[in-house]
């Protein structure tokens, strides 16, 4: 259970609801246990009329009578505490569910780009569900069929000892059979639980790529392969689970068992003893009515140990994510004032997960309210430079600096919330435009809205659609086309209003006539702001105050339009192929 210790800081958030739940369990498991007493006392009763001990059959009754009405009090009060039992152990399970996935989430925010380029949004998604669920019963059930076997056997056996030595000694024979099943029988379903939880993983993860990729999946006509692929994913799914409830079968058959053969010897050695004289009928009655009422508790031994073997694979797949520190951590949590000047000071970086080195002692700078465009093939560096001035990634060696100081040391939060990023790739939440463009600034006003609609030159669209600025897009903007989705990312980051713009070859889905509106737009938004624009285009970027041509991760030109138009190289050879094209 060292996987299970982490949780050890909830038992001690919600230590009172515990300690109420125990307290509770103990006066529902004590009055359970004065039913068995008071039935060997009516039988004994009945047994010294028969016998002779006792002539007056009105005080039998009466005895009889009272010993009844003190059992359905008995078993009315321990309904009534096993009620609370569950308000206070389940309720605290539900609790702490909630407090471990919100945990999960908030580290899921903190982890770095880097993060999620190495595992599948499907296994992250398993592991702040099926596997918090998992862990929940460890919390709930298993505490609380736990505490009320122990209270259960504590109360018994003590009653059962002062009661008679010999036959306790007898009915509890069958118990070190047990405990040593229950510790062989636990290791196997740990590892089978770990296995079962890995393929689900992997089963989420398939389902959700699939999902997510369905367009490309129909377009290639390759669904019968998708479908075979995940059929083999889920037999192979199918397997591990049927081992896992192999090893669980075992326990109830077990338990019921060893219950039977308590039973057992309590009938032949009680009678023996009562034939002897040495305990009443009474006695054997409630010895039987002890063993019978721990036959639950004991058979369901093997289920909290299941429950608290797969709690603990699962919590052990949680904990490798929770105890991943980000590489991108908050060093200064003062505020930070961003004017814009950004500087690359002989900046190398190298992706860890390809070995790719993207960018070669890079050396720019950008004054506070210029426009820098960025030129270059694919794979030059140009987003990886956007990136590192997003503080997505940290630099390998070098420095980023803005307003003349180290990116790493100005407070982080600040850096992001006063840049604007529309990404290469647009992406719209499964929500409606209006809602989409108001993720730059949760308060913003709908005329605002309409305005930097208006600007990103998508608002004449918005408008023709039925449900206008209410329509709803769809996943990842699936009811939307390419251009489309770009300007409603374009306005999303207009309207933050942010000190710093970053535009990611965020026009390439779009006609030249609409990108020259867009990108007129934009200059006048973008005045006292630090604009950076990344494009293949020519006429995106001919008016930045600095142009800068990558390849492979260094700047090989630089200057103004003017300027690189009028010396051989890349930008002149582009320009003029862009046009002859545009003439064509």
């Amino acid at each position: 259970m060292k996987a299970l210790k982490y949780l050890n800081k909830y038992f001690i958030k919600y230590k009172y609801r515990l300690l109420i739940g125990l307290v509770i369990t103990f006066c529902s498991k004590y009055l359970t246990l004065q039913i068995p007493q008071l039935i060997s006392k009516s039988l004994d009763a009945a047994q010294d009329y028969r016998n002779g001990v006792i002539t007056d059959i009105e005080v039998v009754k009466a005895d009889l009578l009272h010993n009844i009405l003190l059992i359905i009090g008995a078993a009315l009060l321990s309904g009534f505490f096993t009620f609370l039992m569950r308000q206070t152990i389940i309720v605290m399970s539900r609790l702490i569910e909630f407090d471990l996935k919100n945990e999960i989430y908030q580290q899921y925010q903190k982890l770095s780009l880097n993060f999620y380029k190495k595992n599948r949004t499907g296994d992250l998604m398993n592991r702040i569900s099926e596997d918090v669920t998992k862990v929940r019963m460890y919390f709930g059930p298993a505490i609380m069929y736990t505490i009320n076997m122990v209270v259960l056997f504590a109360v018994a056996i003590v009653k059962m000892y002062h009661i008679d030595t010999t036959l306790t000694y007898y009915t509890l024979l069958p118990l070190p059979i047990l405990s040593l099943s229950i510790y062989i029988l636990s290791r196997v379903i740990h590892k089978r639980s770990t296995l079962v939880q890995q393929y689900l993983s992997k089963l989420t993860a398939n389902a959700q790529e699939t999902f997510s990729g369905i367009s490309i999946l129909k377009s290639y006509g390759i669904e019968q392969n998708s479908i075979t692929e995940f059929d083999d994913l889920a037999e192979e799914s199918k397997e591990k689970n049927i081992n896992l409830f192999k090893a669980q079968a075992l326990f109830f058959p077990l338990m019921i068992l060893l219950i039977g053969l308590s039973n057992i010897l309590v009938i032949y050695i009680g009678g023996l003893r009562y034939i002897s004289g040495e305990i009443t009928i009474g006695v054997i009655a409630e010895f039987i009515m002890y063993v019978n009422l721990l036959t639950w508790p004991v058979a369901v031994v093997g289920w909290v140990t299941s429950i608290v073997q797969q709690a603990e694979a699962s919590q052990k797949r949680i904990n490798e994510f929770l105890k991943h520190e980000p590489e991108i951590k908050n060093l200064n949590e003062k505020q930070t004032n961003i004017n814009g000047a950004i500087e690359f000071n002989n900046v190398t970086f190298t992706y860890d997960d390809t070995n790719i080195v993207a960018l070669k002692n890079l050396t720019f700078k950008i004054e506070q309210g210029k426009t820098l465009a960025i030129l270059g093939n694919t794979g030059s560096g140009k987003t990886t430079v956007l990136n590192l001035i997003a503080r997505l990634y940290d630099v390998g060696s070098g420095e980023v600096l803005i307003d003349g100081k180290d990116i790493r040391n100005l407070n982080l939060n600040d850096v992001r919330k006063n840049i604007g990023f529309v990404p290469q790739e647009a992406f719209l939440f499964s929500d409606t435009i209006k809602n989409n463009i108001k993720f730059g600034e949760p308060n913003a006003s709908d005329a605002k809205i309409e305005q930097a609609a208006k600007d990103a030159y998508i608002h004449h669209n918005i408008i023709e659609f039925n449900e206008g600025y209410d329509t709803f897009v769809g996943e990842r903007g699936v009811t939307l086309s390419g251009g489309q989705k770009q300007r409603i990312s374009i306005a999303r980051a207009i309207i933050k209003d942010p000190r710093i713009l970053i535009f990611d070859d965020c026009l390439s889905a779009v006609d030249t006539e609409t990108e020259e509106i867009i990108l007129n737009n934009l200059y006048k938004i973008s005045k006292n702001k630090t604009t950076i624009i990344v494009s293949h285009r020519i006429s995106s970027i001919k008016n930045a105050d600095k142009i800068i041509v990558l390849g492979e991760g260094s700047i090989i030109q630089q200057g103004s339009h003017n300027e690189l138009v009028n010396n051989e190289g890349y930008y002149k050879e582009l320009y003029e192929q862009q046009l002859l094209e545009k003439e064509l």
